[in-house]
């Protein structure tokens, strides 16, 4: 399985780095995992947040292969439980996976068209920022359980 972690803006915060990275370390131990960051767009130069979400929206679909799985991460999605998550990436595990995390503002409409699947990490709102470890976290989290391992229990 190939996983691909797309955000929009750099994650800053040195603790957040830290703890992506980790998760990375660990997921690539299981899978192949990269994460990309794309360029986020600013309200100053855009005018509006509609604006932005549009100009980020080309962004993030110039990065998407047209046979790419998509994973939309979204506030509004569909909650799911990490052994639920392990079992649906298990079902698309001969897909090139790749998980969409959007900027400040969310994502336009047509990243929801897109996407495969639109999946939320929790009924918690979290910013974008921090939605990018607990993503790793529960990527991971998802691989323990596939492979067996005690890291879930």
């Amino acid at each position: 399985m190939k996983l691909t972690l797309l955000q929009t803006g750099k994650t800053k915060d040195k603790w957040l780095l830290e703890g992506i990275a980790e998760y990375q370390k660990r997921i690539s131990a299981y899978s192949k995992f990269q994460i990309i960051d794309l360029p986020d767009e600013s309200i100053k130069n855009s005018g509006n947040a509609n604006i932005v979400k549009a100009k980020e929206a080309n962004t993030i679909l110039k990065a998407i292969k047209p046979d790419d799985y998509v994973i939309l991460l979204d506030e509004k999605g569909e909650p799911i439980s990490s052994l639920a998550f392990a079992d649906f990436l298990v079902n698309i595990s001969d897909k090139n996976v790749v998980f969409v995390i959007g900027g400040v503002f969310g994502v336009d409409e047509n990243i929801r068209k897109r996407a495969n699947k639109i999946l939320s990490l929790s009924h918690f709102t979290f910013t974008h920022r921090l939605a990018r470890l607990v993503l790793c976290e529960q990527i991971y989290r998802a691989l323990m359980i596939i492979n067996n391992r005690n890291y879930h229990n």
